[in-house]
């Protein structure tokens, strides 16, 4: 892409992505970029992404930033030195402005102390924990190599080093999960006293372990009715523990929703940088080579425009995500038309089933709407 073309975007800060391919062993669910078993190609990788942000930033004429994130995989199996060799070389190429959220994902079991003070050294101010379920049968299954003991010592080691922004993903609809696990497993992460939780329900893809292991009989998911009431739970549970739901999965005390999920969702374009990372910058999408080997041979990534009607669909995708919806004001400045006008008499079968209503100039999910939220955009397509 052209710098000329690039410089369109930057009235407003941009978001930061950076991926970490590495795992321990590799998820029974997971269809991500990740690759186990291969430390030894971390020294190659993170020269390899230093200088792919040092030439994007060029590029890009070196926009403002106000969030970053450090996501896999597992960053937290880099060493404090790679980690922080990394966080520099975002900060010297984006101008990053004082406040802005700055999150590292890292895996209980794999989180040292050493690794979290040299991120609160480097700026970082959010940890996100992949805690996922109280009970180790339950880990297991799911190929987590860490416990909730683990988990708990992640937390203190965290808390020791001046963090008090700490997010934990949980997962629900697990094969052999029950309500009661779930429960627990709510119980269990509140005592911890996190200040964000994001409950995402299993997506059995295609060609994971899992997906295979459902398909032979071999694992039963839970009902669908016992899915929902775990949903339920995690709703119930945390409005009573003081965290309001702004999105689907997500659920934050008062100031600490994500910052950088919110981008996402509201079309804020970002730039991402390694192995299969993403960019979304001046109405493009940049795609990084999602093989590992391909981004170290220096293979170039892949870039598409989004159409208008791409666009105005995207907003909607990402934007019902949210439990406050798509403002129709904020729509028609991003696309010159109002809600009803780009997409008429679609609306007309959600909205008429209960799925979307209209609340103070917004359009929304219902309750009902948040659960079939693929029939929804179905119904936009």
């Amino acid at each position: 892409m052209a710098q000329g073309s690039m410089q369109s975007s930057l009235q407003h800060p941009i978001g930061l992505y950076m991926h970490v391919p590495f795992c321990v062993s590799k998820c029974a669910y997971c269809d991500f970029a990740s690759y186990a078993s291969r430390e030894v190609d971390i020294p190659r990788y993170v020269d390899a992404v230093v200088r792919e942000i040092a030439r994007r930033g060029e590029l890009a004429g070196h926009p403002r930033a106000d969030t970053v994130f450090l996501g896999g995989g597992t960053p937290s199996l880099l060493d404090e030195f790679q980690v922080t060799r990394i966080l520099d070389a975002l900060f010297g190429a984006f101008p990053v402005e004082e406040g802005a959220e700055i999150t590292c994902e890292c895996n209980p079991g794999t989180l040292t102390t050493a690794f979290v003070q040299a991120l609160g050294k480097a700026g970082v101010n959010r940890l996100s924990l992949g805690a996922q379920a109280a009970q180790s049968r339950l880990l297991r299954l799911i190929g987590r190599v860490h416990d909730w003991e683990e988990v708990i010592a992640s937390v203190e080691i965290a808390r020791q080093a001046g963090f008090d922004n700490l997010n934990l993903d949980l997962m629900f609809g697990l094969p052999s999960q029950t309500a009661a696990d779930f429960q627990e497993t709510l119980s269990a992460a509140m005592t911890l006293r996190p200040t964000h939780v994001a409950c995402y329900g299993l997506i059995v893809e295609e060609g994971t372990p899992i997906c295979r292991d459902i398909a032979v009989g071999k694992l039963v998911l839970p009902e669908e009715e016992v899915e929902r009431e775990m949903y339920e739970l995690a709703r119930q549970t945390l409005a009573e523990h003081g965290f309001h739901q702004y999105e689907i999965s997500n659920f934050a005390r008062e100031g600490y929703a994500c910052r950088h999920n919110l981008g996402c969702w509201t079309r804020v374009p970002y730039l991402g940088f390694g192995c299969a990372a993403h960019s979304f910058f001046d109405e493009c999408r940049t795609m990084n080579p999602s093989e590992l080997d391909a981004y170290l041979a220096g293979e170039e990534p892949k870039t598409e425009r989004v159409s208008e009607e791409e666009a105005r669909f995207e907003s909607m995708m990402l934007g019902l995500r949210m439990t406050r919806g798509v403002k129709d004001e904020d729509f028609a400045r991003m696309h010159g038309m109002g809600i009803r006008e780009a997409f008429g008499e679609k609306l007309d079968q959600p909205i008429g089933g209960g799925l979307l209503e209209w609340h103070e100039g917004a359009l929304r999910l219902t309750r009902l709407g948040m659960d079939l939220q693929n029939s929804v955009l179905v119904d936009l397509m």
